[in-house]
Parts: structure tokens; sequence; C-alpha cells
């Protein structure tokens, strides 16, 4: 199994206490190149831009224009959006930077993509929410728009939602055939049906070994029903907790007082304690079906747990 680093960009308050947004950046940006530096696979950035849960005046780096930063601060890691909210650009855009970001690369882009959740700040920033399967229904014309922006010398698509007329995008990127997508989100009728039919990895189950192990049995299905080979589709999970350290105490002592008040359940869905115990967690989710593991450190811009998860599982 691979793994990748979620960078601390700010979303889930872990840039808070600094009050030069420079050095924000570069806190980010030196923990891009410490995993890059230790062999992880990857690094990833979260598509929100306020705090969560909950929302506050803390720097939120925003996703696009911070990877590509991160595309010339790093030279060999791969780098990837867990995951682009489709309503927040329009999908001809959205493709058109994402070409851009893959040559900025070099060709190290994953191309991230979901139908959007988070209500607030849709509403905040001025974006319509409709309901859920309209947001899907988004979400598949989308993936149309994108993948005739990266294949069509002269893209076009009619749907209900988007419209393209002789669009060009050159550069379409580095990667052949082209960008690498991935699907998050775990919905059994439609997300992972769009994920057997368009996606080249997906994102499910949340570091949960007996979700995960269901939510791939509905994909390996929906894959049989339109004959994809599922082993085509690189499969991911997220943590959003890693608390690490050599003794369960330390570990312990990394989260915040609401996260200890849920030590149990964070137990089960995420990776908390020694190395030992990261490693039978780690071992279940990679028996049921896991291929790359998105971490999120809670301690990532400090890069204790960093060096040590990549000391143990990584050398």
């Amino acid at each position: 199994m691979e793994y990748g680093v979620i960078l601390p960009q700010g979303w889930r308050l872990d840039l808070v206490g600094f009050a030069d947004a420079a050095a924000a950046y570069e806190a980010m940006t030196q923990v891009a190149r410490d995993a890059e530096a230790l062999g992880y696979h990857a690094i990833w950035l979260y598509d929100h831009m306020h705090t969560f849960p909950q929302v506050t005046q803390e720097i939120t780096f925003e996703c696009w224009t911070a990877l590509a930063a991160l595309a010339r601060d790093t030279t060999r890691i791969r780098i990837g959006q867990i995951v682009t909210c489709n309503s927040y650009r329009n999908p001809a855009l959205l493709a058109k930077m994402a070409s851009t970001l893959d040559v900025l690369s070099h060709g190290r882009l994953y191309f991230g993509i979901g139908a959007g959740w988070y209500e607030h700040e849709y509403r905040a920033y001025g974006y319509p929410y409709p309901d859920a399967l309209e947001r899907l229904r988004q979400l598949h014309e989308a993936l149309q728009v994108i993948l005739a922006m990266w294949t069509q010398d002269e893209a076009t698509f009619e749907g209900k939602y988007y419209q393209i007329r002789g669009a060009i995008n050159q550069p379409k990127g580095v990667q052949k055939p082209r960008i690498p997508i991935l699907i998050g989100g775990g919905g059994e009728k439609v997300t992972l049906k769009l994920a057997a039919k368009y996606a080249d990895a997906c994102n499910v189950g949340g570091g949960n070994a007996e979700l995960i192990r269901h939510k791939l049995a509905i994909l390996k299905q929906h894959c049989e029903a339109v004959g994809r080979d599922y082993n085509s589709i690189r499969r991911t999970t997220t943590i959003d907790y890693c608390a690490l350290a050599e003794t369960d105490e330390a570990a312990i002592a990394k989260l915040t007082p609401e996260q200890r008040a849920n030590l149990d359940e964070l137990r089960h869905t995420q990776l908390i304690g020694t190395p030992e115990a990261v490693r039978e967690r780690l071992a279940a989710i990679e028996e049921a079906g896991i291929q790359e593991t998105l971490i999120r450190f809670v301690d990532t811009h400090e890069r204790e747990s960093l060096h040590l998860f990549a000391h143990e599982f990584l050398a």
C-alpha cells in the first residue's frame, strides 16, 4: 500500500496560530517538501474556502492556486485534490486549469472531483445548492465536459447544465492518454456508478475497513454492469486524524479535547496510537482492498508524526 499526505491548508483548523499568511504557506510547502524527501506517494489539498467544523477567520488557502505553487516547490511527488467540488467552477474552465497544472507539475496531477456537500460554504459564496440528486447529475455532465476538453481538438457538449461549443484546450496536459480522474464519495446508486464508468481512481470508506469492503463490493458490481475491469480503478481512502507517537499516551496528547472525547470511535476509523497499533489498522485497510491511504496528521505542520510514520512504514 502507498501513502499520501493531506497538507496543512487551514480548512481543518491546522494553521491556527499563524498571524502571517506567507509564513503559513511556507509551513505548508515545507510539509510538501518533507513528504517528497521521505518517499510519500502524493500530497493532497481539500477544496474548501473557510474553516471546518467551526467557521472562523483563520487562514484557509484555496486549493487550485495553492497546488500550482506546490507543483513548482516540489519535483517528484504526485499532487491532487481530495476532492474538487464540481459546483465551484465551470467544468470547461476546470479542465483547462487541470491541463495547465499537469504541465506545471511535469505530469504529476491527480484530478480529484466530487459532487459537493458543504451547504454552508455554498451559501456563503453565493453558489446555488440544489439537492443531492441534481448535484450528481451536474457531476455526470461535468465529467463528460472535462473528458471532451482533454480529448477533442474543439470540444463540444450539449447538456442540461453545461454546454461547450468548439472549446479549444491547448495544452491538454502531459500525462498520456490523459490526466487520471479520481472520483470521491461512496454513494452506492450514483457516485460509485460514475466511478465505474469514468474514474481511474476512487476514494471511499473514510478509513473504516468494514465500510471500505462494502463500498468496493458495490463498485465491483457497477464495473461488471458496464464492462469495466475493476482492477483498473485505483482504490484509495482518507484518514482525517492520524496521531502517531512512540507511546499511546503521547499519541493521545496530540488530539484536541473534543477528539479525545470520541477516542473509542476514532480508534476504529482513524490512526491513533503507537506504530504497532497503527500497523494493525493499516493492515485491515489494505486487506479490505485499499491501494493508497491519504493521511492528515494532526500535527502535520510540526512534522513529528509525518517523520515517524515514514520511518516506520516507508523505510
